[in-house]
């Protein structure tokens, strides 16, 4: 088998190319910008590059992307050309070749503004049936790429899974009122319960899908942390988390103490992943209960790939308010 996988200089690329090789897997690493584990430096927007280092392959990862900290520095035309472009140029190629499936990342940013109740209201229960409202390009263009893979599906036969991946970036939060008010390494925590995916277990999923792919056609999977709430949870959480919280983990509040960490005061989605760990044999290790039981033998809850592969960041300077503007 051998694969090809874009974004190779990114976090979830490198990731995936790191561990292929671990697991002596061929690979090919494609991207802008070049690093141990990009094979070949070139766009997904230039057609003739793709076509070279497409040649011979048989399972395509689509990881390369303009992410959300992009939206205040790139262009909409930006999007268009990286996002939904070099999707199809990807995808037309994939037929050329003959590639045997199609495994797209994708997020569940996608959701956009269902993803805010107003007060008063439940939080969301987000499954892969959850209506799609994104709030910038970076949402709509993903939504778009996604609805290639399906259209590439349908007409042409051409097996595709879509990872909707939640939060994996080691970054800290783009918001400054939670940089203000919350260690970075305790909102981290928190969102396990309900936004959140060890990088380690995001690329097991896609380890999965190329084994799937081909026996399932076509999929959407919303890939993040087992959460341990239920639908009954949901008003609650949107209005007092700590005591919904409390009632699954009787003791966080000592343990988090213990790190002078403190909850979020509410919750306003829960992703769920039963799709995948049913459909895919997906066991995702990194959760909320993981990192308690952690703190309980002062252990660091991180993986070590997510250690390996490190902090990155999304460009080349470093900006005086955050870790980059925001603009939506």
């Amino acid at each position: 088998m051998k694969v090809l996988v874009t974004g190779s200089s990114g976090h979830l690329g490198e990731g995936i190319a790191r561990t292929l090789k671990k697991d002596k897997i061929d690979c090919i690493g494609v991207d802008i910008k070049p690093s141990e584990f990009t094979t070949h430096v070139g766009s997904v927007t230039d057609r003739g590059f793709l076509r070279r280092v497409v040649k011979d392959i048989d399972f395509i990862i689509h990881a390369a992307t303009l992410h959300k900290p992009h939206v205040a520095t790139h262009t909409t035309q930006d999007f268009v050309d990286t996002n939904i472009s070099g999707t199809l140029n990807l995808l037309e190629e994939s037929l050329r070749q003959n590639i045997k499936g199609f495994i797209y990342t994708s997020t569940t940013s996608t959701f956009g503004d269902v993803l805010s109740p107003v007060a008063g209201q439940p939080a969301v229960w987000v499954t892969e049936s959850t209506t799609s409202i994104p709030k910038n390009i970076y949402g709509v263009t993903k939504s778009a790429a996604e609805d290639l893979c399906q259209l590439f599906y349908r007409n042409h036969k051409l097996p595709c899974i879509i990872l909707k991946t939640s939060r994996f970036f080691p970054e800290e939060d783009d918001k400054g009122q939670i940089r203000e008010n919350y260690e970075d390494l305790n909102i981290k925590a928190i969102e396990y319960l309900y936004r959140r995916v060890d990088i380690e277990d995001a690329v097991s999923a896609h380890l999965l899908a190329l084994e799937s792919v081909q026996r399932i056609g076509f999929r959407k999977y919303i890939i993040s942390a087992t959460t341990p709430f239920q639908e009954t949870d949901l008003i609650a959480l949107n209005s007092d988390a700590n005591s919904v919280v409390k009632r699954y983990y009787p003791d966080f509040e000592s343990l988090f103490k213990k790190k002078a960490w403190k909850m979020l005061p509410q919750i306003d989605r829960v992703y769920v992943n039963e799709r995948a760990r049913i459909e895919l044999g997906w066991k995702p290790k990194y959760s909320f209960a993981y990192i308690l039981d952690c703190i309980r033998i002062n252990k660091n809850h991180r993986s070590q790939l997510s250690l390996d592969v490190g902090k990155k960041g999304y460009h080349d300077k470093v900006f005086d308010k955050g870790p980059y503007p925001v603009n939506d």
